[in-house]
């Protein structure tokens, strides 16, 4: 099986479907890697890289399959091939004009966000490799921006207090940006709606945030969205509590709808002078009201990061994450290199969206 490796023309996209470890991995599973000139470069993974583990440099569109981080544009799908897979970030519950250009294009398409969340598809996770690169930059982010340290220092001038940091959403990211606060210093306090991950957060040395809102989980472990009246009562107690905390981190997330508001504007404004928030759901809406996506702004005092493709600000390892995840999948769906795509699978048939017919 020939598989391609597409150089990413989104903007900012800094990451790389397969990295040199990848590609040996998979060279050694009956797989020939193509991979188009530069595609690694952003990512510090130069061409001759790719060619001294076996990969060729090329055209990567005529493969059998072609790997993605960012779903293809319009021009990309019109170079794949009918029947050849796709494989990559698509998208599929809110980008529907793309998923129905794939079909008419005759591609099989592989969306790593629909991957099931079942204990032998962990290797394939891709949405959770991801994330564990944003939580652990949101709290570096933060430790940058604030104008204070994290850490308590006892000095010769004196002892200074330790920041103490607020994390909402104790997913991966969430924990990963608990866990790396930690290692900073700071005082950690996490929150989620889900009790059951409290035991979590307070394995790694958080206290629990207790806001009288919880039992809000959803099938396959996400958070589910919370009904208007739980809203509110969460956006009124957070507002109480959120002025004693230097830094708060944002992560929390449903699939397929906006980023549920925790921060109103007047929370924000009870934060005290040179407060940070990093929001790591700028890029569907925010969690922040006052979040402005893509940038970082300062209001009421208090600096609002909303940077978005947070991972590709640390492309190498987030690359060698989501290749090792890729290689998982691809020997999966293509065992020995020969292509079985088996529907009853649950993994299978769960991350294809769109052609299943064509091999069933």
């Amino acid at each position: 099986m020939r598989v391609g490796v597409a150089r990413e023309t989104v903007s900012g996209e800094r990451r790389v479907a397969l990295v040199p470890e990848s590609v040996k991995r998979l060279a050694g599973a009956g797989f020939e890697v193509v991979v188009e000139a530069g595609a690694g470069a952003a990512a510090a993974f130069p061409d001759e890289a790719y060619t001294a583990v076996g990969a060729s440099i090329g055209d990567p569109w005529g493969a059998d399959a072609v790997l993605k981080v960012r779903g293809p544009s319009a021009d990309e799908v019109e170079r794949l091939r009918e029947g050849a897979l796709l494989i990559g970030f698509l998208q599929p519950l809110t980008d529907a004009e793309g998923i129905e250009r794939l079909a008419r294009r005759g591609v099989v398409a592989f969306a790593v966000e629909s991957i099931p969340r079942i204990t032998r598809a962990q290797p394939m996770d891709a949405l959770s490799s991801q994330a564990t690169v944003t939580g652990y930059k949101a709290a570096l982010f933060a430790a940058d921006r604030l104008p204070r340290f994290f850490p308590m220092l006892m000095t010769a001038a004196g002892t200074v207090a330790p920041a103490k940091v607020l994390v909402l959403g104790a997913g991966v990211a969430g924990l990963q940006a608990i866990a790396t606060a930690r290692r900073l210093g700071a005082v950690v306090t996490g929150f989620d709606v889900r009790p059951v991950v409290r035991e979590q957060i307070e394995s790694l040395g958080a206290s629990w945030l207790d806001l009288g809102v919880g039992g809000a989980e959803a099938e396959g472990g996400y958070a589910r969205a919370l009904t208007p009246e739980e809203q509110q009562a969460q956006q009124a107690a957070l507002e109480a509590r959120i002025g004693g905390f230097d830094v708060v981190i944002t992560t929390a997330a449903v699939p397929g709808r906006a980023a549920p508001r925790l921060i109103p504007a007047a929370a924000v404004a009870a934060m005290g002078p040179g407060s940070v928030i990093v929001d790591l759901a700028a890029e569907t809406g925010g969690n922040c009201e006052l979040t402005v996506p893509g940038e970082v702004v300062e209001r009421e005092g208090v600096t609002i990061v909303g940077l978005i493709d947070v991972a590709s600000t640390m492309p190498s390892h987030a690359s060698q994450l989501y290749g090792r995840n890729l290689v998982a999948l691809l020997t999966h769906l293509a065992p020995g290199g020969e292509l079985n795509l088996d529907w009853s699978d649950e993994i299978t048939a769960g991350a294809c969206v769109t052609r299943k017919e064509v091999a069933a």
